[in-house]
């Protein structure tokens, strides 16, 4: 139990993580600028630095977060402190059921429109790998006000874990959390199209809402149960 606590924690704030779906739809708009554009290869180049500069900011800020509470909190926190956590978490929950899609038959999330206009017009006129890589790194930090908090309950548990599996937790969390864009890109390079995607996600527009919703619920009562209460 020692070690099956803390890695169900980093693993369902990953799951979470990956629910999430500004990145993947960033993605999108990406493969459909770059396929008008250039050849396959190219595109392809384009995805897997997009990809990557996901995983860096994801990695980076979770290392971050793990070295704010190591030098600052004590760890693991304390009760009150994990009590917040879950409130915080059952916020996020009620945000994503009322406000993380706007209300129609699209994808379109809570983003003021401004920065949504910015990140599609970035999306339209990337051409190299580094401008891809930054895009995917200013998708995430985007996100952030819905993965910060998973970025602390995962660092939080990770802390308590020897240092040799506090790695393979980090690594662990990347990894999920990359998983969706990568299976797009699988998807389309198997002959999916963009269009097809798209009209999938609209459809299950409404099962991604609440599974990101339950899943912050889950992790609040997973967290509650197993930290405050013990």
């Amino acid at each position: 139990m020692e070690m099956i606590v803390p890695f169900s924690e980093v693993f369902l704030a990953a799951v979470i993580h990956a629910t999430l779906q500004l990145s993947l739809g960033a993605l999108l708009l990406l493969y459909h600028a770059s396929l008008g554009k250039h050849v396959r290869k190219k595109t392809r180049f384009l995805v897997d630095s997009y990809i990557s500069g996901m995983g860096m900011l994801v990695f980076l800020g979770l290392a971050a977060t793990i070295f704010v509470l190591d030098r600052y909190f004590e760890k693991p926190l304390y009760i009150e402190e994990l009590v917040i956590v879950v409130g915080m978490l059952v916020a996020l929950a009620i945000a994503t059921w009322f406000f993380y899609y706007r209300r129609g038959k699209s994808t379109e999330l809570w983003l003021p429109r401004s920065v949504a206009r910015f990140i599609d017009k970035r999306a339209k006129t990337t051409n190299s790998n580094t401008e891809a890589f930054s895009l995917g790194v200013l998708t995430s930090l985007a996100e952030m006000p819905f993965t910060i908090v998973l970025f602390v309950v995962a660092a939080n548990s990770i802390l308590v874990l020897p240092h040799l599996y506090q790695i393979l937790a980090v690594a662990m969390y990347t990894i999920i959390t990359i998983v969706p864009p990568i299976v797009l890109r699988f998807a389309i390079r198997k002959g999916q199209t963009v269009v097809d995607i798209q009209r999938w996600r609209v459809k299950h527009k409404l099962f991604f809402r609440l599974l990101t919703c339950v899943g912050f619920l889950a992790l609040g009562f997973f967290l509650f149960t197993f930290e405050v209460l013990v």
